[in-house]
Order: structure tokens, then C-alpha cells, then sequence
């Protein structure tokens, strides 16, 4: 059923929820907004905001409190997993309120997922292939979604933003802890050493793309890392990402074929806080693999996965990418796309052995499955024209809505308010 009122509680960084909250409230739906930190305040202003600035332990009450005065049949978010949505989320479906996570895009780049009760490995999405198949036969062609062009530089504006907004209204929201140390000036020295990183790690992986292209070309298998502060990790038996890391390793010197290799990417992101140069070093030495396994970091991905023999993953969204150009997959924490016939369900050790095969009839059924059902053509941080996310999911929950005399709101556009 369509929502009447909804919450929206913490999301992404920068002015996408207020963006949203103008298509609800265009839609006829009444909107109240929870800020928790100075750093939501910054992009989210207006009468129908609650400033919440007590212990954390006295929210679930608080929001019991708040969506009964508001009459509350919908909440939103962003992370199912932060500390101030996990305890509440329940809550909400006790009390039959619709639960709706915000989460970047299952398909990359372009998009922007939204699921009903969880994300990653909380999202409901079905396990059986024959479903896909089924449902996709029955949509027709998916529609051709729009590029948005690189958001790497609004992202980071906007993250600077919520930060500096944070940091200097901390006392207004004293008991406020964030999931991620956001520090501006831990965060400045943290990005200075990641752009030194990146010039060394230029010079040390010199000619090695080439060397995968011509010399390991179907021999080597790629291990894409995660944030080490992901809330991926809690979707999986790993406690870590260097512990997910070392079973890969050992059995890929125990089962690996002897002309194979294993290329361990860092996540690009997280080039400013860890380098595991040394753990893999380490670990290599000891299980006599070092001249096997290679450790690199801002190599191209899609020729890289053009390339590879598989992609052993925890549960990245790189795992779809991978798939798409046809290397096959094999997933060890609970991903989405983990799905029989889609990706390898045999242990690490076979997968390691065996030559695998990607299903493409499966996996563009399984993308338009998820084109009609959770994704949607947009970006977080980045307005690009006529490409509206908050649109077409108001449309997808409400239906069309009318204009009114005088709105000269086109179809794909953004509420005036927002432009």
C-alpha cells in the first residue's frame, strides 16, 4: 500500500534525502525527518525535521514515540546495519510499518538500490533461478538506463561537507557516535598518505596489466577487497578482511593449479587507511606461493576481469561486474548474486581447479529482475538532467501524480524545489 507518512531517518551523505522528501511531499505524502549529527542538519533543514540528542539507548522509545504522533506507515535509511537504524528496524515491522533501505547501487555504475526490509545480506531477493527466468520473460527488455558520468568528485565534496558540519556541531549532538571515524583532520593526513600511496603503488605495478593481458591471460584468478570497515564483513563468517584474505591464501597454495595465479586488489577506497602489503608478503612466504600471488591496487577492473580465470569475493558488488564479463564467481560470504547456476556453489578448493562457465542467458534475466524490483537509474551525489531516482520510486510506490495548473514539472525532471 501506498505510504501516507513517512520517516526518513539518516542517509547518504550530501542533499539526496531532501531531494526525496520533495518528491514525497509532491506526491501528497507528509514527510518527518530524524537528524542525528550536525552533519545531517547541514543538508536537511525545515519545519518537518526532529533533532534527536539524547543517549543512544533511549532511542527505540523516542522513535515508538515519533511514529505514533506521526502517524507513521513508511520509514527510510541508508545502512541497515548502523548502530541507530539496526535496533529499530524490527521495531518498525512489529508495528507494521514499511521498511525501506537506501544502498548503492546492486548494478554498477548508475544506479541506486532500494529494498524493502534490508540490503546485502539482509535483502529478500529470491534464490531460485527458475524465478528469474520466469520474471524476465515476462517484463520484455529491460529499458536502457542512463549514465550519470563520474560522481567521485561530488561524493567527495559532499563527504567533506558532512564532515567539517559534524565536527564543528558536535556539541550540539553530544552523545552522537558515527559508524566511521569522520575526523576532518584524521581524514585529511588519512587522504595525504593515500595520494603518496597511489604514486608508489604506480611505480611498483608498473607493466603489470600488461603482464595479465599477455603472459597470465586465463591463468590467474582475482580477489577484489573490501573496506576493511564495510558492513559487508557482518554478512559473512569472516571477523575481517586480512582473515578472509589468509583462507584464500592457504587454499590457493594447497588446491591452486601450479600455473595459476592470484591477483588480490585493494579496495580503492580504502587506499587511504590500510595497506596490507606486508600481511600478504608474510603469508605468501610462508605458504610458498610469493611468486604466485600478487598484490595491486589501481589496475583497470574491467579489463583485469575480461581476463581472469574467476573472481573469488566476500561478497562485493565487483562480483556482478565480474559477471557481467562472463568470469565466473565464486562468493564466500552471502551476496545477492550468489545464486545456483549463476555463480560457482562448490568449495574454493574446486573452484580453484576447475574451468567455470557464466551463464549470461541467467545473469542478464537476474538484472532485469532487479531493474523492475530495486534498482533505479540515478545517483546519490550527483543531479544529472533528466535522470530523477526520487521520482521514479515515488511513482513506483504511489503511481503517477497528477499536475496540477501551473506545475510545469516535466516527466523526468526534479521538483523545483530542488533544482
Amino acid at each position: 500500500m501506498a505510504p501516507k507518512s513517512a520517516l526518513l531517518l539518516q542517509g547518504p551523505v550530501g542533499p539526496f534525502f531532501r531531494r526525496f522528501a520533495s518528491e514525497l511531499q509532491h506526491h501528497g505524502i507528509q514527510v518527518t525527518k530524524v537528524n542525528f549529527n550536525s552533519g545531517d542538519s547541514f543538508f536537511f533543514r525545515g519545519p518537518e525535521v526532529i533533532r534527536y540528542r539524547d543517549p543512544i539507548d533511549e532511542w527505540p522509545a523516542r522513535f515508538r514515540k515519533i511514529v505514533k504522533e506521526q502517524k507513521v506507515d513508511a520509514i527510510f535509511l541508508v545502512g541497515d546495519c548502523r548502530v541507530i537504524h539496526k535496533p529499530i528496524i524490527p521495531i518498525a515491522q512489529e508495528m507494521g510499518i514499511a521498511v525501506w533501505v537506501f544502498e548503492e547501487g546492486y548494478l554498477r555504475p548508475d544506479h541506486i538500490t532500494l529494498e524493502r526490509d534490508g540490503v546485502n545480506g539482509n535483502s529478500s531477493m529470491p534464490k531460485d533461478p527458475e524465478q528469474y527466468r520466469a520474471e524476465a520473460a515476462r517484463m520484455g527488455p529491460a529499458p536502457k538506463a542512463d549514465r550519470i558520468g563520474d560522481t567521485f568528485v561530488p561524493f567527495a565534496i559532499q563527504s567533506v561537507l558532512y564532515a567539517c558540519a559534524h565536527a564543528v556541531g558536535t556539541w550540539r549532538y553530544p552523545h552522537y557516535q558515527h559508524h566511521r571515524d569522520i575526523r576532518p583532520l584524521g581524514q585529511g593526513i588519512a587522504w595525504a598518505q593515500s595520494a603518496w600511496r597511489k604514486k608508489t603503488y604506480a611505480f611498483k605495478e608498473s607493466g603489470i596489466l600488461e603482464r595479465a593481458i599477455r603472459e597470465w591471460s586465463g591463468n590467474f584468478f582475482l580477489v577484489p577487497l573490501q573496506l576493511h570497515c564495510d558492513f559487508q564483513i557482518v554478512h559473512s563468517d569472516y571477523e575481517s578482511i586480512p582473515a578472509f584474505m589468509e583462507e584464500v591464501l592457504e587454499t590457493f597454495a594447497e588446491h591452486g593449479p601450479a600455473d595459476t595465479r592470484l591477483l588480490i586488489k585493494h579496495h580503492p577506497l580504502d587506499r587511504a587507511y590500510r595497506d596490507y602489503t606486508d600481511f600478504i608478503a608474510r603469508h605468501s612466504r610462508r605458504l610458498r606461493v610469493e611468486g604466485r600471488v600478487h598484490y595491486i591496487h589501481d589496475q583497470h577492473l574491467p579489463t583485469l576481469l575480461k581476463h581472469a580465470r574467476g573472481v573469488v569475493t566476500m561478497n562485493s558488488t565487483v562480483g556482478t561486474s565480474a559477471l557481467y564479463h562472463q568470469a565466473p564467481v565464486k562468493v564466500m560470504g552471502r551476496a545477492i548474486y550468489n545464486v545456483p547456476q549463476l555463480t560457482y556453489q562448490g568449495s574454493l578448493a574446486n573452484f580453484f581447479c576447475e574451468i567455470g562457465k557464466v551463464d549470461t542467458a541467467l545473469f542478464r534475466d537476474f538484472n532485469r529482475w532487479m531493474r523492475e524490483h530495486n534498482q533505479y537509474n540515478g545517483s546519490f551525489y550527483k543531479v544529472s538532467e533528466g535522470i530523477c531516482p526520487e521520482q521514479e520510486i515515488c511513482e513506483r510506490l504511489v503511481g503517477p501524480k497528477p499536475k496540477a495548473d501551473g506545475d510545469e514539472r516535466s516527466d523526468k525532471t526534479y521538483p523545483r524545489e530542488a533544482k
